[in-house]
């Protein structure tokens, strides 16, 4: 066995040596090792193909990644035990891609690979195969091949959407950071796209966060294709038929991936475009190692692929900024008068001359503004979606006496109602404190501190009796509504959408999104905003929007305008000021003291690097930072693989999680 150094040594019996990965998790072993290819296995044991090997003794899993006539390995070389499956599961393009995504992310090309390929399914494999759809056929409602016979449909409002249409279907490559008005039919734009993109003889894979984003990127796409010529992937499907669609893509027989996260390694036969709806959603960062986030995937695709990118969403990321001004990418978005022309009316309360006409406004949950306008829209039998951030009834309750948050009396545990009549209990261990005794004063009478779904729901259902409440959130997600009049309240990511549209949309709790410690927040508030928002009937239909928020807001006042590129370009200025992602890169070491201590004592940093930190983690660990400028980010993450080889080399027992770009730095 041996790494991937030149071959210069033909085995003495002539055999031809396998190239193999093989699936251990350890930083020290992260390299292919050479076998021998027994005359039996010749024909099956092609590259793509899954095996077994004996390693160290055992018999493990691996991946051939190719066949070559030589080994540089001096001593002798063992010979692959099985070919698991003669099905060549893994496709050259997305080898390579794993390899560059296991280095950009301080991890291991096995662990990347496992979220590449999913599990077999003997049974699958065994199934007729269906004619395969040849990219480049004329798809309905799609013209001839060129850029002259790509209908621009509804990117006609951007005016720089019709020409990025008419680069894909001329099979060229152009990126692009798309800012999507309210109300728009953002599923037909991605589809418009993929047929451009097909109409140029090339493949696409699409990437959204959700189910409900899938739903509807699914049935858009089979509107304008037509069915057959794309495949759903998704970890929710199921193994069946997730490695049917994963088959049915790896063997070329549709052009088209759309899926969650799961979908960013698909492969497809002459990829022209990757993209990526909402790429702020916290969703399409991958929770397992190397902590992939499916963007980042999706963009490196298309640099080693020369395919087009797409990035969209109602806002823009700082890292969607980013593309923008260091011209990686062009910004699609409309023009001020587009822009006015289709954006509901959205008022803040929190300005002065609300403040003067109902000075309550300030402290007030729901202020006269945002009442009276519920009150009207649902007069005109016109339904109005309430955007809540918590869910529950009352997650969080405090001493009625002297404020003092409520805290459980076994594990210090935030204490929560889960319904009106409903003693409290613990949002961590569960147990129920019935004899709640504040600490402080000794009270016993409780709070609401923070108001969930459920409770505005009952709340609202008072205050507007024979109105229909319906709700939308972690237990039951709602796809759609009727168009009546109904008050819709959800959490965030959880908005139905509603035939015709919202009459209004009230936007409450905004400052449980503005004061998380989370270099996001801002960000983050205003791409939920926008997600309600744009859910609301356009300017011309009354549609109208209130934010429950200080007007003077940064966030709020790109709500206002609907303008999230000034927003994002404020972040990423502010950023690069304080020395923060994406200005910079940063990497997290989280672990036991010990651990973090040895780990970072064997790395050597490259120069420029800093150490921040401990700040405390979870479960009694500690966590470290390092920064370092965009351009030593390869040298940060090999260094740090190198020294986490290191560690497992001399079989650490305190393990250290390495994340390069982490979502949360606090």
């Amino acid at each position: 066995m041996t790494g991937t150094t030149p071959s210069d040594r033909r085995p003495a019996d002539g055999s031809p040596v396998a190239r193999v990965c093989v699936d251990v998790a350890l930083p020290h072993l992260d390299r292919p090792f050479d076998y021998l290819v027994p005359a039996g296995l010749a024909d099956d044991a092609v590259p793509g193909v899954r095996v077994k090997v004996r390693f160290a003794g055992q018999l493990v899993d691996g991946w051939l990644l190719e066949r070559v006539d030589s080994s540089a390995h001096d001593g002798r070389l063992a010979y692959l035990e099985k070919v698991v499956s003669p099905e060549p599961v893994l496709a050259p393009e997305v080898a390579r891609l794993a390899r560059a995504v296991a280095d950009r992310y301080a991890g291991n090309l096995a662990d990347v690979l496992r979220l590449a390929v999913p599990p077999r399914h003997a049974r699958v494999e065994k199934e007729p195969r269906a004619d395969p759809v040849p990219v480049g056929t004329e798809p309905p409602g799609v013209d001839q091949p060129g850029a002259a016979g790509v209908d621009p449909r509804g990117w006609r409002d951007y005016p720089a959407g019709p020409a990025f249409l008419a680069a894909l279907a001329d099979g060229r490559a152009p990126r692009a950071v798309w800012s999507a008005l309210a109300g728009e039919d953002w599923a037909a734009r991605y589809a418009d796209a993929v047929a451009a993109t097909l109409a140029g003889g090339r493949g696409a894979v699409v990437v959204v966060a959700d189910a409900r984003d899938l739903d509807r990127l699914d049935a858009a796409l089979t509107a304008l294709l037509g069915p057959g010529r794309h495949v759903t992937l998704s970890a929710a499907l199921g193994p069946a038929r997730r490695y049917r669609a994963f088959l049915a893509a790896r063997r070329g027989d549709v052009p088209v991936v759309i899926g969650t996260r799961a979908a960013m390694f698909a492969p497809v036969d002459r990829l022209g475009l990757v993209a990526i709806w909402d790429d702020g959603d916290d969703l399409h960062a991958e929770p397992r190692a190397p902590y992939p986030h499916a963007r980042e995937v999706l963009l490196t695709r298309a640099r080693l692929a020369d395919a087009a990118a797409l990035v969209g969403g109602w806002t823009r990321t700082a890292e969607g900024q980013l593309l923008v001004e260091t011209g990686w990418a062009r910004e699609v978005v409309a023009d001020r008068a587009t822009l006015r022309a289709r954006t509901p009316a959205i008022a803040p309360t929190g300005d002065d001359p609300q403040l003067a006409r109902d000075p309550g406004a300030a402290t007030a949950r729901l202020p006269s503004l945002a009442w009276t306008t519920a009150r009207d829209t649902l007069r005109a039998d016109a339904p109005v979606l309430v955007q809540v951030p918590r869910r529950g009834y009352l997650p969080s309750v405090s001493c009625a006496e002297c404020r003092t948050p409520a805290r459980c009396p076994h594990c210090a545990g935030p204490l929560a109602l889960r319904a009106a009549d409903a003693p409290p209990a613990c949002r961590w261990c569960g147990r129920v404190t019935a004899a709640y005794a504040c600490p402080q004063c000794g009270g016993r009478r409780l709070r609401a501190a923070v108001t969930g779904a459920r409770r505005t729901a009952e709340e609202l259902g008072r205050a507007f009796p024979g109105v229909p409440v319906r709700t939308s959130g972690r237990d039951e997600v709602l796809a759609a509504v009727p168009g009546g009049a109904a008050l819709v309240i959800a959490t965030p990511g959880a908005e139905p959408v509603a035939d015709g549209g919202y009459g209004a949309v009230l936007l409450l709790d905004s400052w449980a999104l503005l004061t998380r410690a989370d270099l996001r927040a801002g960000e983050e508030a205003l791409r939920r905003w926008l997600s309600a928002a744009a859910l609301a009937r356009p300017a011309p239909a009354g549609g109208k929007v209130v934010v429950v928020a200080d007007g003077a807001l940064a966030p709020v006042q790109a709500l206002l305008r609907w303008d999230p590129g000034w927003f994002a370009a404020r972040e990423l200025a502010e950023r690069r000021e304080l020395g923060f992602p994406p200005a910079v890169k940063m990497a997290s070491v989280t672990g036991a003291a010990e651990a973090v201590a040895d780990l970072l004592a064997q790395v050597r940093l490259p120069d420029g690097a800093e150490v921040l930190g401990p700040v405390p983690a979870d479960e009694d660990r500690e966590r470290m930072l390092v920064r370092v400028p965009r351009s030593r980010a390869a040298a940060l993450a090999g260094a740090l693989h190198t020294a986490a080889g290191v560690r497992s080399a001399r079989r650490a027992a305190e393990p250290v999680r390495l994340q390069v770009d982490p979502l949360a730095l606090f």
